[in-house]
Order: structure tokens, then C-alpha cells, then sequence
């Protein structure tokens, strides 16, 4: 038989774990929460949009938006093909590659930002040349791009590898069975059965790149209507202009959570399907 005393204390220490789990649980979602609620009502929404509307917000949120899509752009195009290969192909210094990869996501932002200043500076390893033909990179819209490129490019590009990794390849070799070239194959029937990979690492790029301030501020300065960013204009109307700044930000905690409940809603009702 069961000694009572086991059971007794085996229901003790389930319900006490229970009630750790729960206290534990609620004291993390208090702290993420409280700070993003008083973030929300420190201000009257009539006057976050009076602010918004102003002229330079707005041509902050217009060029975050432009240079946001312009990176996760560049991050799809060039992205797409190192995630397949580093996912079908085994070599030698594929372990590093991969490291390197996942390095900016690690990496604090300013050292980003310092790296890509010594590269495409005018003194720098590229720079120096590109200065030849009287091509400036830094403190430009472009230098805002390469920022956040260089930051978010390996959201996308891990979210990618791992949706080829745990594809089933039997629907690709049933497509060369018939005759499928490998480029049809590639985009008809290996991308579409990766799709919620893809728009998962699409988001997740996108999300990073709005964030972007520090590689962005340190390779591309603080440009009004140039290379001012809303992260930047959030830093910048916090130290004279609180409203401004608070405005900026509900944009940004606005955008962000739109975004990942976005993605949140429609990975769930492709499981349904």
C-alpha cells in the first residue's frame, strides 16, 4: 500500500509549486506590463495625437517606415539564399558561418555601429575607396539602412533557415519526380510550404530594424527628415520634451505590438486550418 504520508505530501508539494509557478508568472507579466501601461496613460490619447501630427514626428514615423522596409527588404533578398544554403549544405566553416550570422543579434548596437564606421568611413577599409569616386555612406538615409540591415538581417535569416531545416523534403523530390525544375520547385513549392517561417522572420526583421537606435545613431547621426529615426526622435524629446517623446513612443509600442499580434493571430489560424 501507498503510505498516506507520501501522498499527502507529494498533493503538498504539487499545490506549492502551483502557487510558486503563479506568483512567479504574475510578478514577471507585472513588470513587462506596468511599465508599458504607464507608458500608455501618462498622457491623454487627444494629446499623443496632437503631437503626432506634428511635423517633424511625422516625418520621423515616414522615415522610419521608408528605411525599415527598405532593410528588411535588402534582408529577404540576401538573406533568403545564405538561409538555404547554411540549412541544405554541409562544409567546412559552416559552424563559423552560422556564429557570425547570429553575432549582431548579440552584439550591443553601438559596437555595430562603430564597425560599420571603421568599414565604409571615408578612412575606412571601403571607405577610403568609395571616397575616390566621391561616395559618402555615413550620416546618410542609405547609412540608416545598412544599420538596421546589419542589426535585423539575422532574425529573418534564422527564421528562415530553420523553416528549410524542418521542411519535409519527400514534397521537393516528388516535384523532380515530375519533371520540376529546382527554380520552380523552389519558389511553387519549397517557399509556400515555409510561409509561416518566412512572414514570422519577416515581422520579427521589421520589428528590429523600427527599434534600431544605437548602430543607427553612431553610423548615421541625427538628421532631421535624413537619418532621424523615431527611436532617435524618442531620445532626442526626452531630454527637452516629454509630451513629444511619449508621443513618439506610444508609436512605436503601438506599431511593435500591432505587428507581433498580427503574426501572433494568423500563426494560429493556419494551425486551425
Amino acid at each position: 500500500m501507498i503510505n498516506k504520508h507520501v501522498v499527502l505530501n507529494g498533493r503538498y508539494s504539487g499545490w506549492l509549486v502551483r502557487i510558486l509557478t503563479v506568483l512567479l508568472s504574475s510578478l514577471f507579466f507585472l513588470f513587462l506590463g506596468i511599465p508599458l501601461a504607464g507608458l500608455l496613460f501618462r498622457e491623454a490619447p487627444a494629446a499623443i495625437w496632437n503631437e503626432i501630427l506634428q511635423p517633424d514626428i511625422f516625418q520621423a514615423l515616414q522615415l522610419s517606415v521608408l528605411t525599415t522596409t527598405l532593410s528588411t527588404l535588402l534582408a529577404i533578398v540576401f538573406g533568403l539564399p545564405v538561409a538555404y544554403v547554411l540549412a541544405r549544405q554541409r562544409f567546412f566553416g559552416r559552424g563559423l558561418l552560422e556564429t557570425l550570422i547570429t553575432l549582431p543579434t548579440v552584439l550591443p548596437p553601438v559596437v555595430a555601429g562603430v564597425a560599420l564606421l571603421l568599414t565604409f568611413g571615408r578612412l575606412g577599409l571601403l571607405g577610403r575607396y568609395l571616397a575616390i569616386f566621391n561616395i559618402s555612406i555615413p550620416f546618410t538615409t542609405a547609412a540608416v539602412v545598412m544599420a538596421q540591415t546589419f542589426v535585423a538581417a539575422p532574425f529573418f535569416v534564422n527564421s528562415a533557415k530553420a523553416g528549410f531545416e524542418q521542411l519535409d523534403r519527400r514534397y521537393e523530390r516528388a516535384a523532380y519526380t515530375l519533371r520540376a525544375s529546382p527554380l520552380y520547385t523552389f519558389f511553387r513549392i519549397t517557399l509556400p510550404l515555409i510561409r509561416p517561417a518566412l512572414l514570422s522572420g519577416i515581422g520579427l526583421c521589421w520589428a528590429r530594424a523600427l527599434g534600431e537606435f544605437g548602430a543607427t545613431i553612431t553610423f548615421a547621426g541625427n538628421f532631421p527628415g535624413v537619418t532621424q529615426t523615431m527611436p532617435i526622435a524618442v531620445y532626442i524629446a526626452s531630454e527637452s520634451d516629454l509630451d513629444k517623446s511619449i508621443a513618439l513612443a506610444v508609436v512605436l509600442l503601438a506599431v511593435s505590438f500591432g505587428l507581433l499580434l498580427t503574426l501572433r493571430l494568423s500563426q494560429r489560424t493556419r494551425e486551425k486550418r
